[in-house]
């Protein structure tokens, strides 16, 4: 963990030890207020992709491991205002969207799914992004 003290909120970021963080310089999440963020999730696990072909499964997997990171700085699903959700087919619009309601479908943040040619491995097929917003801590 890093906090960067300012003259406005500290800002605090938190790594993964993720196998792209450290050599493409980014925090898994970077929470600055009330305002938390996280990097792009997929669903690898210790470095490898876990459910190879299964868009659902995937993100279910990517969503706990952005929802963990927001944890790591006080912020629960409840907390998710925004959600971005990155899929490499549109037939797979439907599980991803119904993996996302099977966590969110109470809490209904704003949410975007765009198709893309790609993810950075190709077995990923969905990426997403959580923002958060809670008390000030």
């Amino acid at each position: 963990m890093t906090t960067v003290e300012s003259e406005g909120p500290s800002v605090v970021r938190l790594g993964s030890g993720g196998p792209w963080e450290a050599g493409y310089g980014y925090s898994r999440v970077v929470r600055v207020g009330n305002l938390a963020i996280t990097a792009g999730c997929t669903a690898t696990v210790d470095g490898a992709v876990a459910h190879v072909g299964d868009a659902a499964a995937q993100t279910a997997q990517a969503l706990r491991i952005g929802l963990d990171a927001l944890a790591e700085v006080g912020a629960g699903p409840a907390d998710v205002i925004r959600t971005r959700m990155y899929v490499t087919d549109r037939m797979y619009a439907d599980e991803v969207g119904r993996a996302h309601n099977a966590v969110f479908g109470a809490v209904r943040p704003v949410a975007t799914m765009v198709v893309v040619a790609g993810l950075i491995d190709p077995d990923h097929l969905v990426e997403v992004e959580l923002e958060a917003w809670l008390p000030e801590g």
